[in-house]
């Protein structure tokens, strides 16, 4: 934990040869964070896994920065929420308000505002290039965190990077320039995700790099896959958690990220 303050006035400005990386966060508690880890898990197991998510995304977002030109963000929601979020951020992160009342083209609803906001204010903090990160994949290599800081920022202004998950959906979006078609007319939390985005990007002519295939933990399947897997990045603070809380042995002995 640390008592950071977390808010517009604390954000980070960036420079022109730099990649923004924002993280989808909200501050973890019971009955609201990973609902549908409900069962196995109690609400309140379910927000202290939430928090060591955040933590363990934003550290990684903070080691990939040591290797490329990386800013790291949580882009957080519902507004007035930021002073409960600071403390399962790592150190020097700063937040931005994504909670989708800024308004936005037809077509870009629900969650799709969120991300669409959390890329504009990216966009507003100067930064050459805009990622949106899901907060549910923390043993996410953090090498892929700089691959695609590096991939943006080495493409012109076509250049879009897709992060696509073995679910469908994806974890990582990243852009040159704030395209609000990307987040048009998709059905949010389906299987069909990944492959609309893919869909829109052709439909404006963008150069699309994929990522590779990563899972995010959003049901009691993928969260026995973490605790029987020990691949990606270390995830410290999540392996604690899951020692904490008695869910199996989760053991480290990744690659290095």
């Amino acid at each position: 934990m640390n008592g950071q303050t977390c808010g517009p006035e604390g954000m980070a400005l960036g420079s022109r040869g730099s990649c923004a990386i924002g993280v989808m966060a909200k501050s973890p508690r019971p009955g609201h964070s990973k609902t549908r880890l409900c069962p196995p898990l109690r609400p309140e197991q379910a927000a202290q896994l939430s928090a060591a998510f955040l933590r363990d995304t934003t550290e990684s977002i903070a080691a990939a920065a040591l290797s490329a030109p990386i800013v790291g963000y949580a882009a957080y929601a519902p507004s007035g929420t930021e002073e409960a979020l600071a403390p399962h951020l790592a150190l020097g992160i700063p937040c931005i308000l994504a909670d989708g009342s800024t308004p936005a083209p037809r077509g870009v609803e629900g969650f799709g505002r969120c991300l669409l906001q959390a890329i504009r204010q990216l966009f507003a903090a100067g930064h050459a290039a805009a990622c949106v990160l899901s907060a549910d994949t923390p043993t996410l290599p953090t090498d892929i965190l700089i691959t695609a800081a590096t991939v943006l920022l080495t493409g012109d202004e076509r250049r879009v990077v897709l992060g696509a998950c073995e679910d469908g959906g994806y974890y990582l979006l990243g852009m040159r320039l704030p395209h609000a078609r990307l987040f048009a007319d998709i059905a949010w939390s389906s299987g069909s995700v990944a492959a609309t985005t893919r869909t829109r990007a052709a439909e404006l002519g963008l150069d699309l790099a994929e990522l590779p295939l990563w899972y995010d933990i959003d049901d009691a399947a993928a969260l026995e896959r973490l605790i029987r897997e020990n691949e990606g990045h270390a995830a410290p603070w999540t392996r604690r958690a899951v020692r904490a809380l008695g869910l199996g042995t989760f053991t480290h002995s990744a690659r290095a990220a």
